[in-house]
């Protein structure tokens, strides 16, 4: 049994749809290595015995009667739970209880959030770790931190930090990547611990397609939301450096300045300015509620 962290009241919430198979060994493996903790298992709209079955097993349980999505669940979770620190984690059979203890100790470190970081070996295909590590690399260039994984469900929180952005957390996928690059455009300090994930009991939830789309809509909102320039420079440059190559062209070819040049000099000036009004309304919105919170 790891050591139990009693002296931090923590809330340990599990996300499940359709986990009937393996959710009672989750919670009592919880309970067993945090029988201190609160066990919160948020019931996402199942149409089997996983509500029932994680009540037998110890765990409160929250229900959703029809499917929100992951982040919703998440969100429940969230609100629900009155430990100071939260933990959350799959309720499939990937997470191990045992390993909180790690994550639970980079924030008696100084860390505001933990993440275990899985290693190539646990990501469920080929086509999922090259997925991924495409959207670790971009949301680190957009962040300015590495992120070596930045989609991972499993992590350790502040409970106090963690409620501040619960308003962002989309309902359906992926709640990891925003609380993430949330946490980290704030200035709040993230630290990644390296985990070995089992494979998962039951069949996925997530669509390639569609929530890979999803995961590089939400980067991209998230960065414009925290740090609008990171997107609208890139933007802005790549119009102003396209205007001066087909003015020089034109220059050459026809010695003469077109109106299309005119046109992406035009746009590339407006994109900036759009870029530090946003910037400046950031500002104004992040002063305005850490003064009243």
């Amino acid at each position: 049994m790891s050591k139990d962290h009693s002296a931090t009241p923590l809330s340990i919430i599990m996300p499940a749809k359709n986990e009937a198979a393996v959710i009672a060994t989750t919670v009592d493996t919880a309970k067993e290595n945090f029988p201190h903790a609160e066990i919160i298992v948020v019931d996402d709209g199942s149409d089997d015995d996983t509500a029932a079955l994680a009540e037998q097993a110890g765990a409160r349980v929250v229900r959703h009667p029809i499917s929100l999505g992951n982040g919703a669940a998440i969100k429940a979770g969230a609100r629900a739970a009155k430990g100071e620190v939260l933990a959350f984690m799959d309720a499939d059979g990937q997470h191990s209880a045992e390993e909180i203890n790690r994550l639970i100790s980079r924030l008696d470190a100084g860390y505001d959030m933990a993440i275990g970081a899985r290693d190539t070996g646990s990501h469920a295909s080929i086509g999922r770790l090259f997925a991924n590590g495409f959207y670790n690399g971009l949301a680190s260039l957009m962040c300015g931190h590495p992120i070596p994984d930045l989609t991972s469900g499993f992590r350790v929180v502040r409970a106090r930090l963690f409620r501040q952005f619960l308003h962002l957390l989309p309902n359906g996928f992926s709640y990891p990547t925003t609380i993430t690059m949330a946490f980290l455009r704030s200035g709040y300090p993230i630290d990644f611990v390296p985990i070995k994930a089992a494979r998962r009991v039951g069949k996925s939830h997530i669509r390639p397609i569609r929530d890979g789309l999803r995961f590089l809509i939400i980067i991209f909102k998230v960065i414009t939301l925290y740090a609008p320039l990171k997107v609208f420079i890139p933007v802005s440059t790549t119009f102003f450096m396209t205007g001066l190559g087909y003015y020089a062209f034109t220059y050459m070819t026809l010695g003469r300045f077109t109106n299309m040049s005119l046109l992406l000099f035009s746009a590339s000036v407006i994109i900036f300015l759009i870029g530090l009004i946003s910037e400046q309304i950031t500002a104004l919105t992040f002063s305005r509620s850490y003064t009243e919170s």
